[in-house]
């Protein structure tokens, strides 16, 4: 099912905006972001993301740390975005490795770099040492996005509204990696047995710590930091792929350090 939004309705409001997305998603309804959808500025985008994470936060669930979104060539080229977005991360969205996930409306899966902040980090234009001094853990992930607008086709300000997709973090082992070395990390995307896409850390913004100042700036910019013990994806290595039903999607990094999950039939 699909819910056409009419584009003469003032979707400056970004509490109403919210809640249709939030019911959507409840609901497991796309929406019409390539016709009649809304447009938006990025600053109004981020103020319906902001009210619909406070949506989720009064209905209980707890923001366990952020995602970055279209910090790669790939995932940039993919979706037709070109800059770069964050949106947050709720704690029952984390499963681990093995997992067999169910529901969704269209899922994809990403490769990542995710990292575990050890301490409490905030500010502009922090160095690239002085971020990684605040990473704990180096991790590999699968990120899962399922977008709200149909068949993906948005702007990156529906995107980020819509908080970047962001729907579920597949969290694997350790990498055996300094924070500083993570951009170095190559990885294969495995799809039931079939190699899909090879990258390396470096696709995510040259560095996935790159993105993590970015993401600094743009928290304190809102008078925000970073937590020890939040989490960060740094943005899709490759380009997405589809979760199908019964699929299998394994990620495989560097001395065989490797992260899978299952799709419900």
């Amino acid at each position: 099912m699909s819910e056409a939004l009419d584009h003469r309705e003032n979707f400056l409001d970004s509490a109403l905006l919210a809640t249709r997305l939030l019911t959507a998603r409840r609901e497991r309804r796309t929406m019409d972001g390539a016709g009649a959808g809304p447009q938006l500025t990025l600053g109004e985008a981020y103020r319906v993301q902001e009210e619909l994470a406070a949506l989720h936060v009064s209905a209980g669930r707890r923001i366990a740390g952020y995602k970055l979104g279209y910090t790669s060539l790939a995932m940039r080229r993919q979706m037709g975005v070109d800059a770069p977005n964050f949106g947050p991360l709720y704690a029952d969205m984390i499963v681990d490795s093995g997992s067999t996930v169910r529901g969704f409306m269209q899922p994809r899966l990403e490769p990542e770099v995710a990292v575990i902040i050890g301490r409490d980090i905030s500010g502009t234009g922090l160095l690239l040492h002085e971020v990684a001094g605040a990473v704990a853990e180096v991790r590999t992930c699968l990120e899962i996005v399922d977008s709200v607008w149909r068949d993906y086709r948005f702007s990156v300000e529906q995107n980020t509204a819509d908080g970047s997709s962001a729907a579920g973090v597949v969290l694997g082992p350790e990498l055996d990696v300094g924070p500083l070395e993570c951009h170095r990390v190559c990885v294969r995307l495995v799809v039931d047995g079939q190699t899909a896409a090879t990258a390396t850390g470096a696709a995510a913004s040259g560095h996935p710590l790159l993105g993590l100042t970015w993401l600094c700036d743009q928290l304190a910019d809102r008078g925000l930091g970073l937590h020890a013990g939040q989490l960060v994806i740094t943005g899709g290595l490759t380009a997405a792929v589809p979760l199908a039903d019964g699929a299998r999607v394994e990620a495989i990094y560097d001395r065989g350090a490797a992260v899978a999950v299952r799709r419900a039939e």
